[in-house]
């Protein structure tokens, strides 16, 4: 059962979320009145999903919320009257998945929540093909950088440079971009 961490100032309002939440087949992991200590608090309760109910989103919400999405990121569904595209930039920027203006209906939350759900994790997908993307770049960067050093001091070619440091990678159990980086260190400690 998804568990839904609850964040509504208003506590008659926030009943009325919870109840539709529980028709809708998920489990409220919380119900709080503002997203103060939010980090702590989704590090505690490890919720699957953040329902946010707000009349207007404001800069600390968000600030909150970005810190939060930071560190532990989730899918963030925010219901608010405030409909301005600057206020629903910053929102999407601080972390959330789905930004709902016309108000909260109980029939509506789960394909709201399911949405935000799959958006959330294709951006988490793209996010770390991005990461890894980068993460090959640089270690890309430091290999052609260390393959240079061996050219350079042992009159290698760079075929002969990659070899040694892939057979050096081989007898160390490590990956040539580790040795590539540890090369690098050796020759910036040799003054080389």
């Amino acid at each position: 059962m998804l568990r839904v961490l609850v964040i509504d100032e208003s506590e008659s309002r926030a009943g009325e979320i919870c109840a539709g939440l529980a028709l809708a087949g998920y489990q409220v992991a919380a119900l709080l009145p503002s997203v103060l200590d939010l980090s702590a608090r989704v590090e505690q309760l490890r919720p699957d999903a953040i329902l946010i109910q707000t009349d207007s989103p404001s800069r600390d919400t968000l600030e909150h919320l970005a810190v939060a999405n930071a560190e532990l990121p989730r899918p963030v569904v925010m219901f608010s009257s405030k409909s301005d595209s600057q206020t629903i930039r910053k929102a999407v920027k601080a972390g959330v998945s789905a930004y709902v203006v016309d108000g909260l209906s109980a029939k509506r939350l789960r394909p709201i929540i399911e949405v935000a759900i799959a958006r959330f994790e294709e951006f988490q997908a793209m996010k770390s093909e991005r990461d890894e993307a980068k993460q090959q770049l640089a270690d890309r960067k430091t290999l052609d950088r260390a393959k240079g050093v061996l050219m350079k001091a042992r009159g290698m070619s760079e075929e002969e440079a990659y070899s040694a440091l892939r057979k050096l990678a081989m007898d160390r159990k490590q990956s040539i971009a580790q040795v590539a980086a540890q090369v690098l260190e050796m020759a910036t400690l040799l003054g080389a």
